[in-house]
């Protein structure tokens, strides 16, 4: 397993942890022009859950990994957080911005990858 997708599956749990939902990871490695190699996309219900997941995101990838994200973004809101680790960035959405968006539709080509969500 590379180590892109070790990041994401470390982020995944990290997300799952605080009960994070619709959970989509794009693979945009065989995407020209792609700033990283996945798209680790999600949401949480309230300002406080996205910034509960985004604090579980940053201290699981630093413990399990040694990870540190090179930028965060959107910590002041928390409508959108953007956690980018290089590789990989992680997306965590309030429900009505991420469909404004619609990131898990913006790059088409890319392959995605549902997690079911953890009740």
């Amino acid at each position: 397993m590379n180590n892109s997708r070790k990041l994401v599956d470390t982020i995944v749990e990290a997300i799952q942890e605080k009960k994070g939902q619709g959970i989509t990871i794009a693979d945009l490695r065989e995407i020209d022009g792609s700033i990283c190699n996945y798209f680790v996309i999600c949401q949480g219900n309230s300002p406080s859950q996205i910034n509960a997941i985004a604090e579980s995101v940053y201290l699981i990838a630093k413990k399990k990994l040694g990870e540190m994200p090179v930028h965060e973004a959107g910590l002041q809101n928390l409508q959108w957080v953007a956690i980018d680790y290089g590789d990989v960035v992680v997306h965590i959405f309030l429900p009505d911005v991420r469909e404004f968006y619609d990131l898990d539709n913006l790059w088409e080509d890319a392959k995605l990858e549902q997690i079911e969500d953890i009740d």
